[in-house]
């Protein structure tokens, strides 16, 4: 600058510093002196629902036991149960510990592999019913969409051995026949597992499959292995086709739909919308950490040996002891369990 010596801006800096370190010392007495509630009263406050992630953990929870469900586990497992009597008993011991719901398929007797006989159904629906203890009853509508590939070379014919696929009619049969309070339907098509197995739900079966549970009185609940099934799923309520209150669940970590890292299992639970019930799982070695980590993202929970055989490393569970657990688990972070009628109560289900 014109006119300024070095002399001049040594001085100016001289004083410059010396209100600096005053300042700081009288801004730090200031803050020493006020209490913790004074420092939180002079905070900017951020608009309601400035938080990115909230946590909104459920706190009114239900469980639902998969059974037994139609993989190949009745030879990994004594505790899988086959026969229609014995997939009742394990569900009435799941209810007995503490699961709200019960999520059945059946399975031949003689051989163990999954089945759709309507009089399988029938048996296990009335056991269930006449047993000592309420449980809300969830039947499978799944088996009928099973698409087994030829050889990669000689992708056609289909494999006659695996490949079981049925129209909406025949694979809502028995959920006519028995009337359960929910029955699942799986919202869309993916490569499933190993091999060459499509999972295959077309948008027009899916369609046909809900406007008929729907006119049953039986509640939907929505099945979603990825967030496209979610998309579809959003379709068809707002067809009219599946009715409120909306159920999903959220089928995390199975092979190839949506893996069951806590980043994916989130996107997953923001693309439901805030008015529908969710429920959450993942299989294999993860199964036992999701109980905490659905309750904590507001849903509910599911257990059971269709998901997952073990308890513990190397120890073979019963339906029952993965509910405990899963109760010990959501109990212990302060939710309550809802029992069979408060489930019905919330999802406006009919108790037959």
């Amino acid at each position: 600058m014109p006119g300024t010596t070095s002399t001049s801006i040594s001085r100016a800096g001289s004083l410059l510093h010396r209100r600096i370190f005053a300042d700081r010392a009288k801004f730090r007495s200031v803050y020493d002196n006020r209490s913790t509630s004074d420092y939180r009263q002079s905070r900017p406050r951020e608009p309601l629902g400035a938080s990115t992630m909230p946590l909104a953990m459920n706190r009114d929870v239900f469980i639902t036991c998969a059974v037994t469900g139609s993989g190949d586990t009745t030879g990994k497992s004594p505790h899988v149960p086959i026969t229609p009597a014995q997939i009742a008993a394990s569900a009435i011991d799941a209810a007995k510990a503490g699961a709200a719901v019960v999520h059945c398929h059946v399975r031949n007797p003689e051989t163990g592999a999954p089945s759709r006989r309507t009089d399988l159904y029938r048996e296990l629906t009335d056991r269930i019913r006449s047993a000592d203890v309420d449980v809300v009853l969830n039947l499978t509508a799944g088996m009928g969409g099973d698409l087994v590939f030829g050889d990669v070379e000689a992708p056609v014919p289909f494999n006659p051995d695996c490949t079981d696929m049925a129209g909406a009619t025949e694979r809502v049969e028995p959920i006519a026949a028995c009337l359960p309070e929910i029955c699942t339907l799986d919202c869309g098509t993916m490569n499933f597992s190993l091999g060459d197995y499509v999972m295959t739900n077309t948008p027009s079966m899916l369609r046909a499959m809900a406007r008929k549970m729907t006119a049953l009185g039986v509640r939907p609940e929505i099945e979603a292995f990825d967030t496209g099934h979610l998309w579809f799923a959003k379709q068809l309520v707002a067809e009219g086709l599946i009715e409120d209150p909306v159920m999903v669940q959220l089928c995390m970590g199975v092979p190839w739909g949506a893996p069951d890292d806590l980043n994916t299992f989130m996107a997953m639970v923001n693309n439901v919308p805030s008015n529908w019930t969710f429920s959450a799982f993942s299989i294999g070695r993860n199964a036992m950490a999701y109980p905490a980590a659905a309750a904590l993202a507001g849903g509910n929970v599911r257990v059971g040996l269709e998901d997952n055989l073990y308890i513990a490393r190397g120890q073979l569970a019963t339906n029952a002891q993965l509910v405990e657990k899963a109760a010990t688990v959501v109990t212990a972070m302060g939710a309550r369990l809802l029992s069979p009628a408060e489930v019905r109560e919330k999802l406006k289900l009919i108790k037959r």
